[in-house]
């Protein structure tokens, strides 16, 4: 008897060690998970567009896109997407801060598929005026 309650405790306890688990993404299939803004002027917010297929026989709908920090908003399609249809997570990022970021956005589906998406880059503190810009600016010395 005392056999089968530690054996049937220990299935339950598995089992529910189990069930927070997020599941590895196999019907949600993003075109890249990680984009490099490079350099790019401090204070002037920057997006970038995720795009996602389902690849199962199923629709599939996006439970919750959760970014890493408030600097970072996440928008999404709402609506299942189906079979072989695409969807999109819209990152963006506000550049408030100056220097290298690097910020992960995890997108969980309500099948429990989980992906982690990265946008990374450099908020760069301009200078007055179009001749003192940075050459890799937009406006810069190099245009």
């Amino acid at each position: 008897m005392k056999y089968a309650i530690l054996l049937l405790s220990f299935f339950t306890f598995t089992i529910l060690s189990k069930a927070g688990e997020p599941v590895k993404a196999v019907n949600l299939k993003f075109e890249t998970i990680e984009h490099d803004f490079g350099n790019m002027p401090q204070g002037k917010p920057v997006t970038y567009d995720f795009v996602f297929e389902n690849t199962g026989k199923d629709p599939i709908e996006l439970e919750n896109v959760q970014a890493s920090c408030g600097c970072t908003t996440p928008i999404w399609t709402k609506e299942p997407v189906l079979n072989k249809k695409k969807g999109t997570i819209k990152a963006q990022y506000n550049m408030a801060r100056e220097g290298l970021f690097d910020k992960t956005i995890t997108v969980t589906a309500k099948n429990g598929e989980q992906v982690v998406l990265h946008i990374k880059g450099n908020a760069v503190a301009q200078k007055q005026g179009v001749e003192d810009a940075d050459g890799s600016m937009i406006g810069g010395k190099n245009e």
